[in-house]
Parts: structure tokens; C-alpha cells; sequence
């Protein structure tokens, strides 16, 4: 049975993280730091390392919380609705998560806890082809000894100037399925031979190029087993898109409130633009895609916190993610009229992050044909025994 109530402690965690956002993140901060090198606020950074946000889901023997998925998407959640800049997604769910998974005891005693202590991290993992197909992955790894050497270009990657440790997926073997000899590598950021490029992106949400010229790894930076790397990824696909779905939730709903404001303080002609049965309309609509996204984001986390995630589930939640997130953010520039297009109104900011966020984790198409894969091998309820 699904239950989508909330315990008392997750709902504290809920009040306390927005109004620690609220706090450190206003909008005016979010707008400065879209031209900040950085990206992010080194300062808001440390005060989250000291309320133990890095570690929210790291057990206590690493150093961590010891939370548990469905906290983590609450905060997620809350980071979607204030516009966080950060780099906590890259670091603290593409990163740490698989780490605490697949991670072996020593990586483990070794990495958690620097991470929530604030070690900077994130993935590397598309490259030219821009999906997160098996057969994308080309990044050449070659045996020389007792250590690797890693050549080729990742693109889009997050954070990746900010970053201390790289997550790198690389290619180990050619021959066989696409799926097989992917292995991923944790690797030191400033490793000699790795180049890293800013692209410029609506957005300005800080996404790289990074090139590995020869860059060297040891059989212990391997996460994992070699050349089965790809369940990693194919954990990421389930775990982290459904955190990212809660972000995108998060947004959804904070663009709702400030719509639904927006028309009821607009005065036109003497009434509230509110009061018009055409906008009442689109609110009407807008409220049902965002109560629907959250309640399918909710459902896909709860299977993914008792372990039995579905697959089918969680692409739904991003199809519909993407979608809601975008017409959301429309029907605000909408009601908000022309000036609602431009950065200097909220709406504005919320959607340059709808794009950003369509493609993170796969796109809309992408999901849908592994909606149609799964589907494909259920067996219909007529023939089942």
C-alpha cells in the first residue's frame, strides 16, 4: 500500500529547509549568481555542511545523517521550489548515492565523509551522442599495467569547475552487447591531462565540457566492477531522476503559488485579472498537472525507498515532469503578461530552468521508449494465469 503522508520528522526536515532557503537563497541572490564563476555560494555551502544537508541520506558511521531516500526527496523538492544554485544534485545524489551503494567498504569509509563534509563532486557520463544509451559511452579506457588511461570528451557536465572528484564513465571493452565493459572511475579533478571548458547554456547553470587526455586511474578508483559499470548508470536512471523529478515538482508548485498571486493583486479594469473565467481556467488546468506530477513523483520515490523501484514508473514521472514544468511556467509568463519573459520577473527565472532540466537524466523521448520497453515485456492481464 502507498502512503504518501509524511512522518513528523520529515515534515520538520520540509519546514526547515525552506526556511533556511528562503533565507539564503532569494531570488535577487539566484540572478547574481547566474554570472558568478562559481556558480554557487561557497558560504550558503558551509553553513549546509554544518546543518548536515551534505550528509542528509550518509549513514552516522560515515559521518552522515542517516536519512532515508524519501527525506532526500523531500529536500530535493524544496531546492526545486526555491531555485538553489548549487552544486548538491551533482555532489549529493549523482555522486554519493551510487558511492554508498556500490562503493566498497574502504571507498566508502574514505569518500562519505568527506563529502559530508563538503567535497565538491559530480558525473561525467554524456558525451557526443547527448543520451544516456549504453552505446553513447565511447570515452577509451585502456589497461597499461596496474593503472588505466582515460581519453575522450564528456559534455554537459555539471559543476565540473567547482568540482574535487569526478565520477567518469568509461569504455573498458568493445566487443559484446553496448551495455557490456562500461566501468566507471572516481577520479581527481585536477588530474594531469584533464581539460575543463565552460558551455554556455540559457540557463547559466554551469555546465562543462571536460577532456581526458591520457588521464591516469588506478584499479582502485574503479567503482564497482569493472566493465559492470552500467548498472550504476542504470541505477541513476531510477534513484537520481526521480530526485530530479522532485526538484522539477518543487518548481512546478512555487510557479503556481506566484501565479495564483499575481492574479489576485493584478487589478485590470477595476477587478482582479483572477476574477476573468479564462484565467481561472488556466489555473484550474495548471493546478491539476502540478497535483498530478507531485503525487506520481511521490509514488515512484516510495517504490524506490522500499527498494522496489519501477521502471516504468519513474520514466512516467519524468515525461510528465518535463511536461508540467514547461506548460507550468508558460501559463505563468501568460497570466503574467510580456513582461513575465524576462529574467527580472521570478517566472521568468524558473523557466530557463525548464529546459536545463528536460534533458538531465534523459528526455522526454528517451523515456518514453523505455516506458514502451517495459511495457512490451508485461505479460497482458488476460493471459495471466
Amino acid at each position: 500500500m502507498v502512503d504518501f503522508g509524511f512522518s513528523k520528522d520529515q515534515r520538520l526536515i520540509r519546514k526547515s529547509v525552506r526556511e533556511f532557503l528562503e533565507k539564503e537563497c532569494p531570488k535577487d541572490r539566484v540572478r547574481e549568481l547566474k554570472t558568478d564563476e562559481k556558480g554557487y555560494d561557497p558560504r550558503v555551502w558551509e553553513k549546509m555542511v554544518d546543518l548536515g544537508f551534505l550528509g542528509l541520506v550518509i549513514s552516522e558511521d560515515h559521518g552522515g545523517m542517516g536519512g532515508d531516500y524519501l527525506e532526500l526527496m523531500i529536500f530535493m523538492e524544496e531546492l526545486g521550489r526555491s531555485l538553489f544554485p548549487s552544486p548538491y544534485f551533482a555532489t549529493a545524489v549523482l555522486c554519493a548515492l551510487p558511492i554508498d551503494r556500490f562503493g566498497s567498504n574502504e571507498q566508502k569509509q574514505l569518500i562519505l565523509p568527506a563529502i559530508a563534509d563538503g567535497q565538491i563532486w559530480t558525473l561525467a557520463v554524456l558525451e557526443a551522442s547527448a543520451d544516456y544509451e549504453a552505446a553513447g559511452i565511447e570515452l577509451a579506457v585502456t589497461r597499461e599495467g596496474d593503472s588505466y588511461s582515460l581519453s575522450g570528451t564528456k559534455l554537459f557536465v555539471p559543476y565540473a569547475r567547482a568540482a574535487e572528484k569526478l565520477l567518469v564513465i568509461g569504455r573498458t571493452r568493445a566487443d559484446g552487447h553496448a551495455e557490456e565493459g562500461i566501468t566507471v572511475f572516481m577520479v581527481d579533478a585536477v588530474s594531469p591531462g584533464i581539460t575543463v571548458n565552460s558551455i554556455p547554456t540559457a540557463a547559466r547553470d554551469q555546465r562543462c565540457e571536460v577532456r581526458f587526455d591520457n588521464v591516469r586511474a588506478e584499479v582502485t578508483d574503479i567503482l564497482g566492477q569493472p566493465n559492470r559499470g552500467w548498472e550504476i548508470i542504470e541505477y541513476l536512471l531510477q534513484a537520481a531522476t526521480v530526485l530530479k523529478c522532485a526538484e522539477m515538482s518543487g518548481g512546478t508548485q512555487a510557479v503556481l503559488e506566484m501565479t495564483r498571486r499575481y492574479a489576485a493583486d493584478r487589478i485590470q479594469f477595476g477587478k482582479p485579472i483572477g476574477s476573468l473565467q479564462a484565467i481561472q481556467h488556466k489555473l484550474a488546468n495548471t493546478f491539476i498537472g502540478v497535483e498530478g506530477l507531485k503525487n506520481l513523483v511521490y509514488e515512484a520515490a516510495w517504490h524506490i525507498s522500499i527498494d522496489r523501484p519501477i521502471k516504468e514508473l519513474v520514466s512516467m514521472a519524468k515525461v510528465k515532469a518535463n511536461t508540467v514544468y514547461q506548460q507550468t511556467c508558460i501559463d505563468g509568463i501568460t497570466i503574467h503578461g510580456a513582461i513575465g519573459f524576462t529574467e527580472e520577473m521570478n517566472v521568468g527565472l524558473y523557466h530557463l530552468r525548464t529546459k536545463a532540466m528536460e534533458f538531465e537524466l534523459g528526455g522526454s523521448e528517451f523515456h518514453r521508449e523505455r516506458i514502451i520497453k517495459e511495457l512490451e515485456q508485461q505479460v497482458p492481464l488476460f493471459l495471466q494465469p
